[in-house]
């Protein structure tokens, strides 16, 4: 039987999460499921956006990163959230500059790098998955980032309470309620002054998740340029 198991597992590992395709972890094709960059409401967060919607081959993709130990995803996945983080400061909002409002070709200044802040799982959760799953990401994120020439760092900031339970199925106020005073920033891992700090999820939902990070960073003087996330439901 565990023979038979580990043969699954390799059969699995060498399919694409989004398609089944063998051939690799993650397709070309299922690859455009998070090629778009799609501005995500929300009241009181800054700039944020995801790069794909929470359906089809990019739900699946998720699901099998976060609950079932798809980790060959963690660097395609953040691979997605670099470019779109490299579109983002060519256009403006990560630079600190209105959207429309940059000059042609303006980008990112070069002096101020990247400080990538991983949202956090509850302790429960990260234990059961082997650890914060968008840890991963987010250094995958960093390292494309760098070898496009661009400073990039990762801050592991922020903790969630242990007594902050599972959200499935909480609606909107019940999500936030859950959060409320649970969500800690890590003051000795704050991002230094100056960074242009980008909080990364996987998935924005009703959007409390990120506001519950925005301000447990907002406590400790961190100001959070944009949002990103792998998808959103919206």
């Amino acid at each position: 039987m565990r023979l038979r198991s580990v043969v699954a597992d390799l059969v699995v590992a060498d399919r694409c999460a989004g398609c089944a395709v063998p051939g690799g972890a993650w397709c070309r094709s299922c690859a455009g499921s998070l090629g778009a960059l799609v501005p995500v409401g929300g009241g009181g967060l800054p700039p944020a956006y995801a790069v794909g919607h929470y359906r089809g081959a990019a739900r699946r993709a998720v699901l099998a990163y976060k609950e079932r130990g798809r980790r060959a995803l963690a660097a395609p996945l953040g691979v997605a959230l670099s470019r779109a983080l490299l579109a983002l400061s060519r256009a403006g909002p990560v630079a600190g500059v209105p959207p429309g409002g940059a000059a042609p070709g303006q980008g990112c200044p070069a002096p101020r790098p990247f400080v990538l802040v991983p949202a956090p799982s509850r302790p429960a959760a990260a234990r059961r998955r082997g650890g914060q799953h968008m840890v991963p990401v987010a250094e995958a994120c960093a390292a494309a980032l760098r070898a496009a020439g661009i400073t990039a760092t990762v801050a592991r900031a922020l903790r969630v309470h242990r007594r902050a339970r599972d959200s499935v199925g909480l609606d909107a106020a019940a999500r936030a309620a859950n959060l409320a005073g649970r969500v800690r920033a890590v003051p000795r891992r704050s991002p230094p002054p100056g960074s242009h700090v980008v909080l990364l999820d996987d998935v924005i939902t009703t959007g409390a998740t990120a506001t519950a990070c925005v301000a447990a960073l907002g406590r400790v003087g961190v100001s959070v340029t944009a949002v990103l996330a792998l998808t959103t439901a919206e």
